[in-house]
């Protein structure tokens, strides 16, 4: 399919505006499917400008404890894959624009039929896919067939991915290349500024694609600081705490919203 994703449509736009991306990650059905599905559609309103939405899976072993947290508590809420898809056709009602990425990991997908999903996700209006289990010797199992059915392939880079690998990791990847900025679980310590700049301008070598910085990103500082050089930050960890922190579906609603405003009006000052 050679029509222009919502991801490029999305990443062009901001460039135009010589900003960076917002990029906020939620575990799908967190805690309930209807607080969940209030987060998911005022998210953008909030300042969010791509939308990560989480597929629970039982072992979730790249997320630190607060994602993984999150998603029991959704799938102990009754979350599933099917439940997922039908929370991002109820935010398509409201929403054609804001790129929605799905991400976790392959057995969900497995499961629930890689061509029956990816039918699924592409009538849903899923733009991409970050798939973190998935090395790119296995793209036929699922990055060529989400190509054909016009859904980007997301791909992450690490501190560990060497020159030698990184044409691989990046060979078939489209809509942006996710780099996460310190070596462990999501969450984790706060990246080096320093450090993230030189990788990012080292991967920038590689590909053409916009580059996404996650894992470690908390506070508006931070995504002012990372967003002067990178097309986009993600944060998810700070988002998830607060609604393990909330002592109410509204109160999760809140928290989460007002720290998207934050994080969006530090993205739009990093430059």
């Amino acid at each position: 399919m050679n029509t222009v994703s919502r991801l490029d449509q999305r990443f062009a736009a901001l460039k135009s505006e010589n900003r960076p991306a917002l990029v906020t990650y939620i575990t799908a059905g967190d805690t309930s499917f209807e607080s969940s599905l209030e987060i998911l559609k005022g998210l953008p309103a909030a300042g969010a400008d791509v939308i990560e939405l989480g597929m629970p899976f039982t072992d979730p072993m790249a997320d630190g404890p607060a994602i993984q947290k999150a998603a029991l508590r959704a799938l102990e809420a009754g979350q599933t894959q099917a439940k997922t898809l039908e929370m991002v056709r109820a935010f398509r009602q409201h929403d054609q624009d804001t790129p929605l990425v799905l991400m976790g990991y392959y057995n969900p997908i497995h499961r629930y039929g890689v061509e029956r999903f990816l039918s699924d996700a592409a009538s849903a209006g899923i733009d991409g896919l970050i798939v973190v289990d998935l090395p790119p010797e296995h793209d036929e199992e699922l990055c060529l067939p989400a190509a054909r059915h016009g859904i980007n392939f997301i791909r992450l880079a690490t501190p560990t991915t060497d020159a030698k690998r990184l044409p691989k990791v990046i060979e078939n990847a489209s809509g942006f290349i996710y780099y996460v900025s310190v070596a462990g679980v999501t969450g984790g310590q706060a990246p080096t500024p320093q450090r993230v700049e030189q990788a990012v301008g080292q991967l920038r070598e590689h590909t053409q694609l916009p580059i996404a910085v996650g894992f470690g990103i908390r506070s508006a500082e931070q995504a002012a600081t990372i967003g002067r050089f990178s097309d986009a930050i993600v944060v998810g960890t700070a988002l998830v705490e607060c609604i393990e922190r909330a002592a109410t579906p509204r109160d999760a609603i809140e928290a989460v919203h007002d720290l998207t405003r934050e994080l969006a009006a530090g993205v739009r000052r990093a430059r």
